[in-house]
């Protein structure tokens, strides 16, 4: 019986997964049984990395060169199109805080008005908890909180993690947001790209840099 290579059952999951794959995704679906290695999580990241098989749209995000134009297509994405890319990113980086907040078992919130958003072609309305935020607070700090791109809450409906995506717009504006919920017992992010690093931290706000 032919023996079949960790790259070939990376890129074989991927095929399952309509030709792309979150590294996220890729751990939960390959069978690390047969796998010689302790750590098969960064064996995964070398292959995606290494193989010539596979491209990376984004951090974290992965297709195979066969499915390339499918995959784009999927995903609505236009690369080299500045608003296509941005809507993108916008989408897909909010997507990442609400699984990562729902592994960490936090009910996850986006406003409103992104609940159309796509990420990975499902909207954000699909993959997050809630669209309509708790009443946490007075009515006019709540109008500001709504605004802000993802939320983490604990158990007690009380925001643990605030944080702002930006691409394009100026980043005053998420710091104002900030400034008027910094009384709350909660971290302050704001997802951006590392051409965009400001000298701006403080004990209430931290800078999350997209590679």
């Amino acid at each position: 019986m032919k023996t079949i290579s960790q790259t070939e059952q990376v890129i074989a999951a991927m095929e399952k997964e309509g030709g792309f794959a979150t590294f996220k995704r890729l751990n939960e679906i390959v069978d690390f049984s047969k796998w010689k290695t302790k750590t098969p999580e960064a064996s995964v990241r070398r292959i995606v990395q290494d193989s010539d098989q596979i491209f990376k749209i984004r951090p974290g995000l992965w297709a195979l060169e066969n499915y390339r134009k499918e995959v784009l297509q999927r995903l609505d994405l236009k690369i080299g199109d500045e608003n296509s890319e941005q809507s993108f990113d916008h989408g897909y980086y909010q997507g990442l805080l609400v699984e990562i907040g729902k592994f960490k078992k936090l009910t996850t919130y986006v406003p409103a008005q992104d609940k159309n958003r796509k990420f990975l072609g499902k909207k954000l309305a699909e993959i997050t908890d809630t669209t309509e935020i708790p009443h946490f607070t007075y009515d006019s700090i709540l109008r500001k909180a709504k605004t802000v791109d993802v939320i983490w809450f604990n158990e007690r409906n009380m925001p643990s993690f605030f944080y702002e995506v930006e691409h394009t717009t100026d980043i005053k504006n998420s710091l104002s947001k900030f400034y008027e919920l910094q009384d709350f017992s909660a971290e302050f992010f704001i997802v951006a790209a590392a051409t965009r690093k400001m000298n701006l931290m403080t004990n209430w706000m931290l800078l999350f840099l997209i590679p």
